[in-house]
């Protein structure tokens, strides 16, 4: 059964000192309370949250200094869920083959050890390319083109085999996007723009206009964020061995970042957005079919690394490209649910089994950053408890 159609909209519910913004279903009115609720508990919060329902938007709300419905921020990983929904519509046209060699269609991918890898095990985080000894420049991290020149003749981290597999933080899409433009001519952001972002006007960018710049709101840090500097695996994915270290909130606050939009580190765009390109997957939006078929669905969203993440340490992090959202949300969402955190705090998925399409946007690091902050289990349980009742 669908929500009710008839929004309350809000245009000042304070949640502590906090005020927020925007509209929801009747029956998602705890969701509103929820978020106003994680805005009043952290000071000078700027969020947004946008919910669709079987593809109808049902929540839409935003708090926060300048914040509207409309900023735009600055959203790092997210971007990886928009390449692996662009790879999963050309594997569903036959245009790519998950388990073809890489090496066929890039041959200087062949090099030390890496003939036998597959575009599946690039999707798994297997090919253990997760930056280079020496570290990257910012230049080189925002330019896809120019990491795949890198990577691809270097040895893996790991011998490949075995069902060892590493968050990517800033390659994967480097290493997938390149098979991409071998097999199709066309990079993975112009597949993006062409086939998602500007059929469904969809506000999520992976490469910023100019013209756009007015609504980006730049990333904050959190003030005494914990932790020391990561070393190994660790240390690695994420560039901090580089000379200086990769600074992420400088990193997103730079303006060519942004307009080349690496769909691993650099798009930018709102809740609103990202809850819309998930909804297209899943469910009927602005009159179109849902764009994965049930084929191809499944074998997405399907486990592909059991096991600990070496980088991360998670377990039983990834489906296919796209993050495990089930393990992560525990009972609150299905084992099908698929989506990706971003660095600032964000969190985006789509879960077929119940039609939810979600996603929590943050200007600020969330303390300790890393991943979805930890407000999102909070939001996602009180999304998944209305979305049942509705």
């Amino acid at each position: 059964m669908n929500a009710s159609s008839a929004p309350l909209t809000s245009a000042a519910v304070h949640g502590g000192s906090a005020a927020v913004h925007g509209s929801v279903d009747a029956q998602f009115a705890a969701v509103r309370a929820e978020f106003a609720a994680v805005a009043g508990e952290e000071p000078g919060l700027s969020a947004q949250l946008a919910v669709r329902l079987h593809g109808r938007q049902v929540v839409d709300l935003w708090t926060g200094p300048d914040v509207t419905g409309d900023a735009l921020f600055a959203l790092y990983s997210s971007g990886k869920g928009a390449a692996h929904l662009v790879t999963a519509l050309l594997v569903q046209d036959g245009v790519l083959d998950l388990d073809r060699p890489v090496a066929r269609d890039w041959p200087e991918f062949a090099a030390a050890g890496k003939a036998g890898l597959t575009l599946r095990d690039l999707l798994s985080h297997k090919a253990g390319l997760l930056g280079t000894a020496e570290g990257l420049s910012t230049a080189e991290l925002a330019d896809e083109r120019r990491l795949a020149e890198l990577l691809g003749p270097l040895p893996p981290a790991w011998t490949p085999g075995g069902g060892r597999y590493g968050y990517h933080a800033f390659t994967v899409t480097a290493l997938t996007g390149e098979v991409v433009r071998r097999s199709t001519g066309r990079t993975l952001q112009e597949h993006y723009a062409e086939r998602l972002r500007i059929p469904y006007g969809l506000d999520f960018h992976l490469g910023l206009p100019e013209s756009e710049e007015r609504r980006y709101l730049p990333v904050q840090a959190q003030p005494q964020r914990p932790g020391g500097v990561p070393g190994g695996l660790t240390g690695l994915a994420f560039n901090v061995h580089a000379d200086p270290p990769t600074d992420l909130v400088a990193y997103a606050n730079t303006r060519a970042v942004r307009a080349q939009g690496s769909a691993s580190s650099g798009s930018v765009g709102t809740a609103r957005g990202l809850a819309k390109l998930y909804a297209t997957a899943i469910s009927t939006v602005d009159g179109r079919a849902p764009l994965l078929g049930p084929d191809v669905l499944a074998e997405f969203t399907a486990p592909h690394t059991p096991g600990t993440d070496l980088v991360t340490g998670e377990e039983d992090h990834f489906l296919l490209g796209f993050e495990a959202q089930g393990v992560r949300y525990g009972r609150s969402l299905s084992a099908r649910a698929f989506g990706h955190s971003g660095a600032v705090g964000a969190q985006s998925f789509a879960d077929p089994a119940t039609g939810i399409a979600y996603s929590y946007t943050r200007r600020r690091f969330a303390a300790g950053g890393g991943g979805g902050a930890p407000e999102n289990h909070r939001l996602i349980a009180a999304v998944a408890a209305a979305a049942i009742s509705a």
